[in-house]
């Protein structure tokens, strides 16, 4: 089970927009067949990990049934069952759920002709749909003709707002006094949004008040209350559209310290949100997710991994702004080879680094407090 803390009444302009309005809380089934624990099935990893918004009931991967989600994704038992199908997802849940979430997150954002035939399967049995790629279903007529005729909803995440509702760069960051920590990467779907996360909660868990401002289609979906789809927008916009959620965040919640969650890398060939987010939130300091044991880039086999080295060189030149830290992604690392990996960037680069899934979250704290040490006031609770 999840935590449902937030009411409706404080969704962002993404959230009024872009989800249906049931209750915090509703129940979902995670479409993610063959894709579950890799990289396309961010958007079903993610909310394995985090919801605040849904009540997670079931992952659909074949590849996977019958085991629990949270041990194949970090090892750890959460209770949420993988399933081979929807038809047993919706047995396991003893009743139809109110949400199916499609939980693929392929490169090119399109529906595959069977991912097709489930998420229609799931409108004719009254669920409504939560889509977050890049192909907006409701503009499909045999969609939109299926969901008209079973009396529910399609929500496109990734529909931007009206251009006319959409924001350039104004300069209101500067009148954001609170620091802003971006956290950044060295490729896509390499753990930013989950450090991000982890993070905040551990910030707010210190006593630290801090928001998060998500940049991506699964913060939304996750709950978060302040975010944008920012490859969904056309460029002109994305640097507005950050800050403007960076400046509805603070003006909202008066927190001390804001995370803005990264996109793709600064780096990447293809991705190059990065640059759009550290324009428009101006972050004074950076976390960098690295993965040292992926070798080449994840959706681009072409293309090698940078070493974080270059990255982080990259991503101080070109913004007014510092590296404070490095945390590690331990896919396909060993235990000793993590430890490794922390000690030769903590040597390498003289920032702290760790790896928020597997090291005491304190780690990920103490590395925002040695860079902004006035944060060092709100503190209420000493480190374990």
């Amino acid at each position: 089970m999840h935590p449902y803390t937030r009411s409706t009444d404080s969704r962002t302009d993404a959230d009024a927009r872009s989800l249906p309005t049931l209750p915090i809380g509703s129940t979902a089934i995670v479409y993610c067949e063959a894709q579950f624990a890799e990289q396309d099935g961010k958007t079903a990893n993610g909310l394995v990990r985090h919801s605040e918004k849904y009540e997670i009931l079931s992952v659909i991967d074949s590849h996977h049934a019958g085991a629990d989600a949270g041990t194949v994704l970090d090892g750890v038992a959460n209770g949420i069952p993988i399933l081979a199908s929807l038809t047993e997802a919706i047995a396991h849940a003893g009743s139809t759920p109110d949400y199916l979430i499609c939980g693929v997150a392929p490169a090119d954002g399109l529906l595959l002709d069977a991912q097709r035939v489930v998420l229609l399967d799931g409108v004719a049995r009254g669920m409504h749909i939560i889509n977050g790629l890049h192909e907006f279903l409701n503009d499909d007529a045999e969609f939109a003709a299926a969901a008209l005729l079973a009396g529910v909803t399609i929500t496109d995440v990734r529909r931007p707002k009206d251009k006319k509702d959409l924001h350039l760069f104004s300069g209101r960051i500067f009148d954001v006094t609170c620091p802003r920590i971006a956290v950044l990467g060295t490729d896509g779907a390499v753990g930013k949004r989950t450090t991000s996360t982890l993070l905040v909660k551990a910030l707010n868990d210190r006593g630290i008040r801090a928001v998060m401002v998500g940049t991506g289609q699964t913060t939304i979906i996750q709950g978060g209350r302040y975010g944008v789809a920012l490859d969904a927008l056309v460029p002109q916009f994305c640097s507005g559209e950050v800050e403007n959620q960076v400046v509805a965040a603070f003006e909202g919640e008066d927190p001390d310290v804001i995370i803005v969650e990264g996109q793709g890398a600064l780096s990447h060939p293809a991705y190059l949100t990065s640059a759009h987010i550290l324009r428009g939130s101006r972050p004074a300091g950076v976390i960098v997710q690295h993965a040292p044991g992926r070798r080449v880039l994840g959706d681009f086999p072409m293309m090698p991994m940078p070493d974080v080295a270059s990255e982080v060189t990259l991503i101080e030149a070109f913004a007014d702004t510092r590296v404070i830290g490095v945390t590690v992604n331990h896919e396909n690392l060993t235990e000793t080879q993590i430890a490794a990996a922390i000690d030769e960037i903590e040597l390498d680069l003289g920032v702290p680094a760790t790896d928020p899934l597997t090291r005491p979250l304190d780690e990920l704290v103490d590395m925002v407090l040695q860079a902004f040490p006035e944060l060092s006031k709100a503190l209420t609770q000493s480190p374990a």
